[in-house]
């Protein structure tokens, strides 16, 4: 088994006699660790339309059509192709692993065979002994006994510290999905990094890192910076040892495009095999690929069907990562995500476009490879991007439905030029920046805890203490001034739960399943978020709205419980670009993160929060009760800041409008809007579909506070 692509071997033996950087612009980036400084000296921004482009090789349709009659026809039946049930997974736990015998153009498994999936059991035992039962197999007594008697699990540590209430909170289902049994996820490794610079530098840059801190007096901090960083190195130096069974040598920079696209994989994919984050994006690429790419084109090391066939190959990769998870994992997820989500486009600083011939021939892979959700494309969208790439864009998203949508002007102002999504929505500095991710509360629940004084609107259970609130008394129509008030004080409760939760997972987190290769490819120093979030923003802003506008009366069971509303009258409603109903939504985010923010957050983490549920929403549906807006118990909530399902009757473009006052800095882990256009819709011929949807992303994108999803 080769380990390289035939048409790369002449280039790599070239490469390996010059200097790595040789044909690159010199800057400050040959003195420290700085990939945004080699970005902005060295990528080529590119106007011009799609016709450059190739179709996939030979060789890349037998290695996908050898991937789905072997593996991937096999898993749809499964669900779960194979689990190793032996070896807890590890940068370097497995030997060398190929899809086929033609697999050689970007090589690397998470495991020996595509889609087993490894057992990450430093998360929590049971969710893993679970999954493999699941699967149809029998988990390793010696490895459970490990793990259950000799070493402490992430999910121990919560559960050890866990109060009552985050228990009682977790258990109703107004807090769900936290990730107190799997990896955290939200971190971005900037994997561009070892490419650039190589093992052997970053292993030296953290030892200095390391070192530069001794003599300072002993402290929490001192002691687990330190210890942190000696986790770092040992990652890196797995690393290495990984490039090794795969015959690369990762301790020195990539000399050319095929080396820089695989010794970013190689970083990704040191990361996949240690880590189950519920995001593993792999970054921003497309420029710092690109580079390379237009340095070998010019000097004729390769052609432009090579550049495609590395970048088709890598994306055959990023498909085919899998982790091991439950059912109810999946259930709440709705599938089974990884989000491996690449950002592209967008502009730099010194208002160059950041579309690169790369940004197309990832769109490509869509074209080459068919549609997928993984990796997650999104496209940092400004209406002044080139308009070549713009209908690019266009085109493929009709085709394939495959492409997510975000703000770049949004983004670029508060994260810079060099800045990724972190999963669907979330943005932040690539290597310099990490989120606490917290899954999200289930802010309609609240409303009816509110009225109900902490009862449970399904179970009847009394979830918050005895006697803390008091329900609303007797049966005249709801007054919105009381409801109000009690929907504050409600929240102070379940946020202050809610972030109780976060602080003690994080700090379990890092203590048990610390994700060591990854905040190796990070700076020293990093600013921390904690990630926030809100579900059922609709659903309660419509309710507001009717008990304020309309006449809603309560039904009560025989308990004097409240499970259903009688509703009388017509009220208006969020999405519809109504100030009405959409100040009431704005006022709820809004003042979910000011309570947010009163509570003290582990390591001095920088509050944030998303208005997100694209995948959960119907899971925290089946949870909740009825309400005054007409919303059915047990039906789905609709996914983010979308208005509720069938209420929005103005259109796509009043939704967006609607989205868009919702204060962006009350949300700055990302708003999300869904929205489904059948292309027919759209206009009678492809040239029209492809011109009216780059119209309605240009006219949503031009509002200040939206951020938007196909």
């Amino acid at each position: 088994m080769t380990t390289t692509a035939d048409t790369a071997d002449t280039a790599a033996a070239q490469g390996m006699a010059r200097d790595p950087w040789e044909g690159f612009t010199a800057g400050p980036w040959q003195d420290r660790i700085d990939v945004r400084d080699f970005v902005q000296h060295n990528y080529t921004p590119y106007d011009g339309d799609a016709s450059f482009l190739a179709g996939a090789t030979e060789k890349t349709l037998r290695v996908w059509s050898t991937l789905q009659q072997d593996y991937l026809s096999v898993e749809r039946q499964r669900r779960v192709f194979d689990v190793d049930t032996e070896t807890p997974a590890d940068i370097d736990a497995f030997p060398a692993g190929y899809i086929s015998e033609d697999d050689d153009v970007i090589v690397g498994l998470q495991t020996d065979v595509p889609l087993k999936r490894a057992m990450m059991p430093a998360g929590g035992w049971r969710m893993v002994e679970t999954a493999i039962r699941e699967a149809g197999k029998e988990p390793s007594e010696r490895v459970k006994e490990i793990f259950t008697k000799h070493r402490k699990t992430h999910n121990q540590g919560v559960f050890d510290i866990y109060t009552p209430r985050i228990r009682a909170a977790r258990s109703s289902h107004i807090i769900t999905g936290l990730p107190d049994s799997y990896g955290r996820g939200r971190i971005i490794g900037d994997y561009r990094r070892l490419a650039l610079y190589g093992a052997d530098r970053l292993i030296a840059d953290k030892m200095r890192a390391k070192d530069a801190v001794v003599g300072q007096p002993f402290s929490e901090h001192w002691a687990r910076y330190r210890e942190e960083h000696a986790e770092q190195i040992t990652a890196l130096k797995k690393l290495v040892t990984l490039g090794e069974i795969y015959g690369l040598d990762l301790r020195r920079p990539a000399a050319n495009a095929q080396e820089a696209v695989q010794w970013t994989y190689m970083a990704y994919l040191a990361a996949v095999k240690s880590q189950d984050g519920a995001a593993m994006s792999i970054g921003r690429l497309s420029p710092f690929l690109d580079s390379y790419f237009e340095r070998d084109l010019r000097a004729g090391l390769i052609t432009e069907t090579d550049a495609q066939e590395m970048i088709d190959a890598l994306v055959i990769k990023l498909r085919i990562v899998r982790f091991l998870r439950t059912i109810d994992y999946d259930q709440i997820f709705s599938g089974d995500p990884y989000w491996a989500t690449w950002s592209d486009a967008g502009f730099s600083e010194d208002g160059r476009s950041q579309v690169t011939k790369t940004s197309f021939r990832l769109l490509q892979t869509l074209r080459n490879l068919g549609p997928a959700p993984e990796p997650n494309i999104t496209i940092f969208w400004d209406p002044a991007l080139p308009e070549g790439y713009k209908e690019f864009c266009s085109a493929v998203s009709i085709e394939t439905s495959s492409l997510q949508y975000e703000s770049d002007e949004q983004i670029r102002d508060r994260w810079g030029d060099d800045a990724a999504i972190a999963c669907c929505v979330s943005p932040m500095k690539v290597g310099k920046q990490m989120q606490f991710f917290g899954a999200r509360v289930n802010a309609a629940k609240a409303l009816l805890y509110a009225i109900n004084g902490g009862r449970d609107e399904v179970s009847g259970k009394q979830v918050t203490e005895p006697g803390l609130f008091t329900p609303i008394e007797g049966d005249e129509p709801l007054d919105f001034d009381e409801v109000w008030q009690k929907y504050e004080e409600m929240l102070d409760w379940v946020v202050g739960t809610y972030v109780e939760a976060l602080n003690i997972i994080h700090y379990s987190h890092d203590k048990y399943a610390y994700e060591s290769i990854e905040m190796a490819l990070h700076d020293s120093e990093i600013i921390r978020t904690m990630g926030c979030g809100i579900a059922g923003l609709s659903i309660v802003a419509d309710s507001l709205s009717a008990i304020k506008h309309a006449r809603v009366t309560p039904v009560r069971d025989a308990t004097g419980l409240i499970t259903d509303y009688v509703t009388e009258g017509t009220f208006p409603v969020y999405g519809n670009d109504d100030d009405r109903a959409d100040d009431i939504a704005a006022t709820i985010v809004h003042t979910v993160m000011e309570k947010i923010k009163e509570i003290p957050l582990y390591r001095d983490a920088i509050p944030t929060q998303s208005v997100l549920t694209i995948t959960s929403n119907v899971v925290y549906g089946k949870a909740t009760g009825s309400f005054p807006s007409g919303h059915r118990a047990g039906t789905p909530f609709a996914p983010g800041a979308n208005p509720e399902n069938g209420m929005d009757s103005h259109g796509m473009v009043a939704s967006m409008l609607s989205a868009g006052k919702l204060d962006y800095n009350d949300a700055l882990d990302g708003i999300s809007l869904t929205n489904t256009i059948t292309p027919q819709g759209l206009g009678r011929t492809k040239d029209e579909q492809v011109k009216n949807l780059v119209g309605i992303l240009d006219s949503g994108f031009v509002m200040d506070e939206a951020d938007a999803q196909d």
